[in-house]
């Protein structure tokens, strides 16, 4: 995709609400953005659900899981799951994978010692699985005896994969069918990720990041206030947000895209209300995004 035109989509984050998510799947779509994307955040909100009720409640939008950690569930129960949705709602589907944050992994008793193996050990066994093969593995983590989907796939579904420290990035670069980045990210930091795709995978990915978004100078605060609650030490906050007005917003996105993003996913601050996010919603489709396109 050119750089210039990212797809767009918005953030229903596990600090809503789950009687949240509907209206405001609908809202993203009625105000013409491309994706809504959910988390599955221990121990918050499943993304499965959401996911399947997102889509369920649109026609148009795509919906992204962002992400599953991979120690919660066997890798055949998830190829089934993300197999099944894909059939359901074809093509409108965003797979998004991670091995989980390791603390939350360990509190539900499921870290492993290699979280990068299972990772890389899952996303091959899922793609085997989506494409109709019996399996058997018997890996470091995944352990199969003869599995085939009854309802495999007629075309590969992708697995976007995410993580945080440079290890996983790479490997997600070069395992994952795209790239996803968690906000708050700075253009640089996008920038190398751009770079470390196409010097791992040898060639570019497509890479989705997460930018915290609020409209008005009291968004700018609000933006401000949460980039830095995210990443506390050693970050300068006003380098991972896009706020204010329409225009500075819109060319935040561009800054974003030039820098190898393909897709840029809206988050408002955490705990904004229903007022602050339908209003992040509104400006995003009627007023950022034919700047992105004019």
């Amino acid at each position: 995709m050119d750089a210039a035109l990212p797809r767009l989509g918005m953030t229903f984050d596990p600090t809503m609400p789950p009687e949240r998510l509907l209206p405001l799947a609908r809202a993203v779509e009625e105000a013409g953005l491309d994706e809504l994307w959910v988390w599955e955040d221990c121990f918050a909100e499943s993304g499965i659900a959401p996911a399947v009720a997102a889509l369920a409640a649109t026609s148009r939008i795509r919906v992204g899981i962002g992400l599953l950690p991979l120690p919660l569930r066997s890798t055949a129960i998830t190829a089934m799951e993300l197999a099944t949705i894909e059939r359901m709602f074809p093509g409108r589907f965003i797979a998004g994978i991670g091995h989980g944050v390791q603390e939350w992994m360990g509190q539900a008793g499921v870290r492993v010692a290699s979280p990068l193996t299972l990772l890389r050990e899952s996303a091959d066994a899922m793609r085997r699985l989506f494409a109709g093969e019996e399996v058997t593995v018997e890996g470091r983590y995944v352990k199969l005896d003869r599995i085939k989907l009854t309802w495999p796939l007629d075309a590969p579904l992708e697995l976007h994969v995410g993580g945080g420290g440079p290890k996983s990035l790479a490997l997600a670069a070069e395992v994952g069918d795209g790239v996803l980045l968690g906000a708050p990210q700075t253009v640089e930091e996008v920038r190398a990720m751009s770079e470390l795709a196409v010097r791992t995978a040898g060639k570019p990915r497509p890479i989705g990041v997460g930018v915290i978004t609020a409209v008005g100078d009291d968004g700018i605060a609000r933006a401000a206030a949460d980039a830095a609650a995210w990443r506390p030490e050693g970050f300068d906050p006003v380098e991972g947000y896009a706020a204010g007005t329409p225009e500075q917003i819109a060319e935040r996105f561009r800054a974003y895209a030039d820098a190898g993003a393909t897709r840029i996913i809206a988050q408002a601050p955490r705990n904004d209300g229903d007022d602050n996010v339908g209003e992040l919603v509104r400006v995003l489709g009627q007023e950022v995004l034919p700047l992105l396109r004019g």
